[in-house]
């Protein structure tokens, strides 16, 4: 079996956390500049890399971050499994702010982001009916029990292209749809995440009510912050309880996250682009090498 590597992506507020014998390291992609090097070391005796979503400092907008460059370098660092912390808006009355939501789908709004490790020279076609790793899940909803963090498990993520906040039109819409939460980054990364063959699940912290209600108006920047601080609380204790209590062997993934490439290239081995198999290397080695 594979030894787990615990993958962690620290979203808004979250730029770093507790490891034991932590170290920074550079990893590069061809894909491009990632959101920082990654914080590497152990939990507990597991080992966890981190990598601020950002970057440290928050130098990265949603729509300017490297998805696919952070998605390759957690590969390349032999990560196993994904846990994806995100700040989030609630469409829900009983999602206040402070309370942390296991979403399993997401509707995908965004549009200037590119989406694919794959394309012309190498097509493939994954599926995502179901994006969240249930594993992962119930991993995380423990730690999260334990933590007595407050939280709420399933719901829909409306990922918004942004950097602004919706308007009271679009806040109301995607709460007509059923959408439990909105923000600005899952997507595209839950989609590379399945490409590159690696469980996802995500933890969203909702820090608002979006626009949508009548008593708490506009999305406000300042309430934000005090409610980022803390979740970023909570974040850390719960990432600590989660590695803790994380299985030593890699768990197989119960949607097939793991062998999601298995039967997803459509390309014939004589006509794809070798410039883009060797971009793939990381991300596609296991079903690429098979089928040479």
């Amino acid at each position: 079996m594979t030894k787990s590597v615990l993958g962690i992506i620290g979203g808004s507020g979250v730029y770093d956390i507790d490891i034991d014998d932590a170290r920074w390291e550079t990893i590069a992609s061809p894909w491009g500049e990632p959101s920082d090097q990654l914080r590497r070391g152990e939990i507990d005796g597991l080992p966890v890399v981190f990598l601020p979503r950002h970057g440290r400092g928050h130098r990265f907008s949603p729509t300017t971050i490297n998805y696919r460059a952070n998605i390759d370098i957690l590969k390349r660092a032999g990560v196993t499994d994904i846990i994806s912390l995100s700040a989030c808006g609630s469409f829900r009355e009983e999602l206040a702010p402070g309370h942390f939501v296991l979403v399993d789908q997401f509707i995908d709004r965004t549009f200037a982001r590119e989406k694919s490790f794959f394309g012309t020279g190498c097509v493939a076609h994954v599926s995502l009916a179901y994006p969240v790793s249930p594993t992962l899940q119930d991993l995380a909803e423990a730690a999260l029990k334990a933590e007595n963090v407050p939280y709420a498990r399933g719901g829909t993520y409306l990922v918004m292209e942004g950097p602004q906040f919706s308007t009271l039109a679009e806040s109301q819409l995607y709460r007509s749809w059923g959408c439990s939460v909105i923000g600005m980054t899952n997507m595209p990364e839950a989609k590379l995440a399945r490409e590159a063959e690696l469980p996802y699940c995500t933890v969203a912290m909702v820090t608002d009510y979006d626009s949508w209600h009548p008593h708490h108006g506009e999305v406000d920047i300042m309430s934000i912050l005090r409610v980022l601080k803390g979740n970023s609380e909570n974040a850390r204790r719960f990432v600590t309880r989660l590695a803790k209590d994380f299985p030593r062997q890699h768990p197989a993934c119960q949607v097939g996250s793991d062998q999601a490439l298995e039967y997803a290239i459509m390309t014939a081995p004589e006509k794809r682009d070798p410039e883009l198999l060797g971009k793939l290397d990381a991300v596609a080695g296991r079903v690429l090498s098979a089928s040479k």
